[in-house]
């Protein structure tokens, strides 16, 4: 049997409040000062992962209850001291392998100095995350008709560590690319990169809005908590696939865009009978892909720090989608706010997109749509996930 553990944290001081109820009479600051005094727990005992080639694995849940903000605002060597617990309680559960997830992979160094400090391998899950974001917006594209040959798509988050080799490999597929980051001289110099390695016309763009205002296909991917996408930003017949947690795209498109596919990133089905023994807001036998990579690289015996820093490489990408293919592992169905996308919602998307283009309209209007709050989710109601912590 071949184990690994799996890092998850609350991405919202809400989200304490759904496992600890009393935490909702308190301001959102305290909880947080609270919370961040607790070391690591384990949260439940991974079981059923089985894959077609006969091997076995289990795992374990570890929850850090750190959000975001006390992520990034706090000492990284604190930050560290609590992913090394992490670890180190791992370790005696019996792991061989530890997955960071969410912003746990986002601060500092990227996994580097967890993996320096444990006997674990350690990995952050972005290669198959990567692998996964280019193959749904590929296929979403393909439903919504849109040639590749001619297509124009966009990251948002480009010069991240999977914005980065998701623009690499998209450059390979599309003739036009558009790159969207923070520092335009990172920009640069990853269009210089790619206009190396492709034939497709590289522009770049430090406005996330303008950014995406003309590309066929959008992968968000970034780590910034808030909305960055609005309904107005986007062309008809657009496919976007937002990656980033939490989203990146404004749920008022969701609303108020019925001519734009949009679909939540990375949802994979795990191999086997999995049973997580702890809801984290996904259909059973489900996870994200960051967490199904350490499971690929357990049940492959792969005890290697695999996806560690912020320059993954193509043929890493290229790699961990080929275990997944040999373990079993399947981009699960079209999904959008925590709700599976019906084959027949798809279809009236792409009627509807095609309307608009005969309409001859550039952007479709919005019916009744008002810029949402700039939250991240909060203003979807019902439908947000009730996970405690998520990867």
């Amino acid at each position: 049997m071949e184990r690994f553990a799996f890092v998850l944290h609350p991405l919202e001081p809400v989200h304490f409040s759904w496992r600890f109820a009393f935490t909702r009479w308190f301001p959102p600051r305290w909880v947080e000062e609270v919370f961040k005094r607790l070391p690591p727990m384990e949260l439940s005992h991974i079981t059923g992962i089985r894959s077609p080639v006969g091997s076995r694995a289990e795992g374990w849940l570890i929850g850090l209850p750190l959000t975001p903000r006390t992520l990034l605002e706090s000492d990284l060597r604190f930050v560290y001291h609590r992913l090394i617990q992490c670890a180190r309680l791992a370790e005696r559960l019996g792991a061989k392998i530890l997955g960071l997830g969410a912003f746990t992979k986002v601060v500092g160094d990227a996994g580097v100095t967890v993996a320096a400090n444990t006997r674990l391998a350690v990995t952050t899950g972005n290669s198959y995350t990567a692998a996964t974001a280019i193959e749904g917006a590929l296929r979403a594209a393909d439903r919504m008709g849109i040639p590749l040959s001619e297509a124009r798509a966009a990251v948002v988050g480009a010069t991240g560590s999977i914005g980065s080799v998701c623009a690499r490999i998209l450059a390979r597929k599309v003739p036009s690319l558009v790159l969207v980051a923070r520092s335009r001289r990172r920009l640069e110099s990853l269009r210089e990169r790619i206009q190396g390695e492709s034939d497709a016309e590289v522009t770049v763009s430090t406005d996330p809005r303008t950014g995406v205002a003309d590309a066929d296909i959008v992968l968000a991917v970034t780590s910034a908590p808030r909305v960055l996408i609005e309904p107005e930003d986007l062309k008809p017949g657009a496919v976007v696939c937002d990656v980033a947690r939490p989203r990146n795209v404004s749920p008022a498109v969701y609303q108020h865009r019925d001519d734009v596919l949009v679909i939540d990133g990375s949802v994979i089905e795990v191999p086997g009978e999995a049973e997580f023994g702890f809801d984290f807001g996904y259909p059973p036998g489900t996870c994200e892909a960051c967490m199904a990579e350490t499971m690929i690289l357990a049940l492959e015996g792969r005890y290697e720090n695999f996806s560690l820093g912020r320059d993954l490489t193509v043929e890493q990408v290229q790699e961990i989608a080929r275990l997944a293919d040999k373990h079993g592992f399947r981009l699960a169905a079209f999904r959008r706010l925590e709700r599976t996308l019906p084959d027949e919602e798809v279809d009236r998307i792409r009627d509807r997109a095609r309307g608009v283009g005969l309409a001859g309209s550039s952007r479709s209007p919005i019916m009744g749509a008002a810029r949402s709050t700039g939250g991240n989710g909060d203003t979807v109601g019902e439908d947000r996930p009730r996970c405690f912590f998520s990867g």
